[in-house]
């Protein structure tokens, strides 16, 4: 079974934008029920950039329907996210030292989140949109690009999974 890997922008732009959690319960109900089939999973650093100091709604909504384990703890892809440090410090054109700092910082989760796609074969599942020319800001798909890893949206993963709601 292929798993999906979730950034904070599937969460936060979801409640924010498209699939508020008090107006399209459909939506954050498919989301549980695809986290409690193993069919998507995040990081630790996910979970702390929802909820670490916040009180809000998606922030509730996850700490009482999202299982622990459904947040991957980093120690486990260090190997991995070096691999992603290096890709990034070779990437032509170069990014400038601001947005290396950003991407390398520990409570940062894009680095992270493309370590664990890489240790686990998953497709990253982002609302970023690559920008190879840009040097001011580490994009998510720009690395995953250099290391072969598939990024999509949210509607191309239910396409995907042939999920309805």
């Amino acid at each position: 079974m292929r798993q999906y890997i979730v950034d904070s922008n599937f969460f936060i732009q979801a409640h924010r934008e498209t699939y508020p959690i008090d107006v399209v319960s459909s939506f954050w109900h498919k989301i549980k029920q695809l986290a409690s089939d193993g069919k998507i999973i995040s990081i630790d650093k996910v979970h702390a950039e929802i909820c670490d100091n916040s009180s809000d709604i998606l922030s509730i909504w996850c700490k009482d329907n999202l299982m622990k384990e459904f947040f991957l703890n980093s120690a486990s892809v260090t190997g991995q996210y070096t691999q992603v440090v290096q890709a990034a410090e070779r990437r032509i054109p170069a990014y400038n030292k601001r947005a290396k700092d950003e991407f390398y910082d520990a409570k940062e989760a894009d680095a992270w989140l493309i370590a664990h796609a890489m240790a686990l074969g998953s497709t990253i599942v982002t609302h970023e949109v690559s920008k190879p020319d840009k040097i001011g800001k580490v994009k998510i798909p720009d690395i995953c690009n250099m290391l072969g890893i598939k990024t999509i949206t949210t509607i191309q993963m239910f396409r995907e999974l042939g999920e309805k709601f």
